[in-house]
């Protein structure tokens, strides 16, 4: 199964938003992966396939990742989620 890290500086409520907001998008399409919510540093030390962030958390961890890195601007706008994340997912199945 496909592993998503959904990053933000603390790793509470604004990763945990992108988190479901991440899942409920994925679920709407008929995908399915582990998606996590966790901070910027403890993130540097975890293993995923994806990593879905905002462009400030982007720049910082750009180096520690050797996968996709998703940048979302809104983490309540389920449509840029669906357009940035859907295909990425979807091609990694």
């Amino acid at each position: 199964m496909i592993k998503i890290l959904a990053i933000c500086g603390f790793g509470v409520g604004t990763s945990l938003i992108l988190r479901m907001n991440i899942e409920k998008v994925l679920k709407e399409n008929g995908l399915e992966a582990e998606v996590e919510h966790i901070d910027v540093t403890s993130a540097a030390g975890s293993a995923a396939d994806l990593v879905v962030t905002s462009r400030e958390i982007a720049g910082q961890i750009e180096n520690s990742f050797d996968v996709p890195i998703i940048v979302i601007d809104n983490f309540m706008n389920l449509d840029e989620i669906r357009e940035k994340c859907v295909d990425t997912v979807r091609s990694m199945q």
